[in-house]
């Protein structure tokens, strides 16, 4: 397409015998930021940076003198925000002239792409969960969000409950085994937490799946009697844009909202500015925004294969 646009490129929106040209009429998905990330404050910072410190080990049988811990410094995570930006432009005599206030809501056009595009990124989280994604944010362990290569550095075995991430397809028996391993999550010390598995995140690709494995009040898919153990123990996110059609993830509500993080840095805002010479319109956005996660222990992921 032209730009910028031109009368001559929309013949139709200078026809007054349509009657109707339908434009930006496709309902927007949800938001799910609200859902995936709590939200922090800025503070007018460039960027914003987390450390961890580690817990201290068990109480040692007193002997005749106390017996001293200490803690270990743990990974550090830094946010950095990045701008992002869009803009159209057309001439006046296409704005003048077309019939169906159509341009008039070219800001609803380029907020409806916002949407579209932060939606993206909010799901990024998980989109690139086994991979290591340096998009917003780095962290000093250098591992994916979902890996069974997790560390620490308190010198303590990782051997159990530094895993959270297997490759079974979504069925309730792979629940029932994603819920065991999450459960089993350890500490910086290979000390045992307190992970409470209460959501299941997927693709409407499995909405099926999903929906028989929560609801159901009889074991699913077998004809024994047997109750569903996971009847009403889920909470379900079906997320459009999920970009496999085939990962899946656990998750324990009360820690993702500890651990996953939101930061808008600039609002998004619009402006429109016309061309002296040329009478050329020109409207444009901008936001600029981070997102970050500072612990895994808040997932397990199925990495599908």
């Amino acid at each position: 397409m032209a730009t910028p646009m031109q009368s001559t490129a929309f013949a139709d929106l200078l026809d007054p015998r349509f009657q109707r040209i339908f434009h930006e009429e496709k309902n927007q998905i949800p938001s799910m930021i609200g859902e995936i990330y709590s939200t922090v404050p800025h503070s007018g910072r460039q960027n914003m940076t987390w450390s961890e410190v580690g817990t201290i080990g068990g109480w040692d049988e007193f002997t005749g003198t106390v017996s001293y811990g200490s803690l270990n410094q743990g990974y550090d995570v830094t946010m950095t925000f990045v701008e992002f930006t869009k803009g159209i432009q057309a001439e006046r005599k296409l704005v003048d002239d077309e019939q169906f206030h159509i341009l008039d809501q070219r800001p609803k056009a380029l907020a409806s792409s916002y949407a579209r595009t932060r939606e993206q990124h909010a799901h990024r989280i998980f989109n690139n969960a086994f991979s290591v994604d340096t998009f917003f944010y780095s962290h000093s362990e250098g591992v994916a969000l979902c890996s069974n290569s997790h560390t620490t550095t308190s010198g303590a075995s990782t051997s159990a409950g530094f895993d959270n991430l297997i490759t079974a397809s979504l069925t309730a028996t792979a629940v029932a085994a994603a819920r065991i391993q999450m459960v089993g999550f350890r500490g910086d010390q290979a000390e045992k937490i307190d992970v409470t598995p209460d959501e299941l995140w997927y693709p409407p690709d499995l909405y099926e799946q999903a929906y028989e494995i929560m609801k159901a009040s009889g074991k699913v898919d077998t004809a024994n009697n047997n109750p569903n153990v996971h009847q009403g123990q889920y909470k379900g996110y079906e997320c459009r844009y999920f970009t496999d059609t085939n990962n899946w993830f656990m998750c324990d509500s009360r820690m993702r909202k500890m651990y996953v993080m939101w930061a808008d840095r600039v609002p998004v805002e619009f402006a429109m500015v016309e061309d002296f010479d040329t009478l050329v319109g020109k409207w444009r956005g901008y936001a600029r925004y981070a997102n970050v996660y500072t612990n895994w222990r808040w997932v397990l992921g199925a990495q599908v294969t």
